[in-house]
């Protein structure tokens, strides 16, 4: 890896760029994409397609204060439960627009935490997804899972509703990082979760872990890797935790003076990644890692990797819905996002309308650009070959975007006749790197510390 002077003096270490989970950033939207675009664009997916499906519960029984995801916290279940009520009636407004003959290849809830709904609840909103467009062959059903919300009878209804992948936020193991960031679960109440979904036939297991945590050093971040290592996920998201208090009010909490510098931070980085690397992980992209059976590592080694608003996924469906307050839509057209508070949302779908208020269609460079970036982000290379068979670059176009990345990184980035590239010591940079190719005003899309 290069040196940190070398880092430092790229201004890795001062950096705010985007997670480029979707290109142009959510910060772009407007409100020139409106709930008849979105109805047009349903109506445009072919007939026997494959597509994917999001759907956001964004409630908690408790909020964790390091979290930044759109959510609210509730002691009942009558709200989660009314909610689901209005995913259904979303469901049946898709319904009447969706083409003849699609069906699933992912179907993925997240949240917040979709584990709140009651296990009648969780079969009934299932059954209605799978009315309306059933899971195609070999599509996965993931649902994000809080161990301190989660009991047999809900992982039976999930599982007899089809679910084969879980996805388990564990963010830290310490006791004292945990009070720093409202978040108590124990290491055993996570393990006691992770067995009784292997029981239940689990196919395969991924889990979230954060560094540049308050209080987080190199020991700490180390003690809490192996023990989930000890839980055999077969796959991890590696992700930095992003302390922007002023987006997210619930931050406030956490004393921010106990935060790792940003040096400390690519170093938590650097320490959790060898951990995984040494016991048989592959790395994935910036921030995944994957056992060598997994689909996203078998996808990553093929070329296959794509990444999306959950992160990396080897799903190359092209179009992917999202159901729920605040979930974004993607289709070969542009993004569509759903209103973001409940209110809003629930008053829009109960009236038998989309509820989408902003979005972006694509235009000019932007499909080739959203593919660069990504390939960057996935493979740290773009091939210039694809880039002008697929999306109709052309020679000096390439040349213009490639020579402006090297103008700014120098020998940290590489520009052959094959294309561009990003070598392994300058991958810390991945982020930034990408950034030059976004063609779009800056200072509104980035917000999380480049490492």
């Amino acid at each position: 890896m290069a040196s940190e002077s070398q880092l430092a003096r790229l201004g890795l270490f001062d950096a705010r760029v985007p997670r480029y989970t979707s290109y142009p950033t959510a910060p772009h939207f407007n409100q020139t994409v409106d709930a008849d675009i979105f109805r047009g664009w349903v109506r445009s997916i072919p007939e026997n397609s494959r597509i994917s499906l999001y759907m956001h519960v964004p409630f908690c029984r408790r909020l964790c204060w390091f979290c930044a995801c759109r959510t609210q916290g509730t002691n009942s279940d009558d709200p989660v439960v009314a909610y689901a009520e209005v995913l259904r009636a979303e469901l049946a407004v898709l319904a009447r627009d969706l083409p003849r003959g699609v069906t699933l290849s992912r179907l993925h809830w997240g949240g917040g935490t979709p584990t709140m709904m009651p296990p009648e609840v969780m079969a009934e909103v299932a059954g209605a997804v799978f009315d309306i467009v059933p899971l195609g062959e070999n599509a996965e059903f993931s649902v994000e899972i809080d161990p301190n919300e989660i009991d047999d009878g809900r992982l039976d209804a999930l599982a007899a509703a089809g679910r084969n992948r879980a996805s388990i936020g564990v963010q830290d193991f310490d006791p004292a990082i945990q009070e720093a960031i409202g978040r108590d679960q124990s290491f055993e109440v996570t393990k006691l979760a992770i067995d009784k979904l292997r029981a239940r036939g689990i196919a395969s297991l991924n889990a979230d872990i954060l560094f540049g945590l308050p209080f987080q050093n190199n020991e700490r971040i180390a003690a809490s890797v192996q023990k989930l290592l000890s839980l055999g996920p077969d796959r991890v998201a590696l992700y930095g935790y992003a302390h922007v208090p002023w987006m997210a009010r619930r931050q406030v909490m956490i004393p921010s003076d106990a935060l790792p510098r940003p040096e400390e931070r690519l170093r938590l980085f650097e320490t959790a990644r060898d951990l995984f690397v040494a016991d048989g992980y592959e790395e994935i992209g910036i921030d995944h890692f994957a056992l060598p059976t997994d689909g996203l590592a078998v996808a990553a080694r093929e070329g296959r990797l794509r990444r999306n608003f959950q992160g990396y996924t080897d799903d190359t469906a092209p179009v992917l819905v999202g159901l729920g307050a605040s979930s974004i839509s993607r289709f070969p057209q542009g993004y569509a996002q759903n209103a973001p508070s409940t209110s809003a949302y629930t008053r829009a779908v109960r009236d038998g309308r989309y509820a989408t208020v902003k979005g972006h269609a694509f235009q000019g460079e932007d499909v080739l650009r959203a593919r660069m970036i990504e390939a960057l982000m996935c493979d740290f290379r773009i091939d210039a070959a694809e880039m002008k068979r697929d999306f109709g670059a052309t020679d000096a176009q390439l040349r213009a975007m490639f020579d402006r990345a090297r103008a700014e990184f120098g020998e940290m980035v590489t520009v052959t006749a094959a294309g561009f590239a990003i070598p392994a010591e300058a991958r810390p940079l991945t982020r930034m790197i990408a950034r030059a190719f976004d063609a779009y005003d800056l200072s509104k899309a980035g917000h999380s510390p480049a490492v």
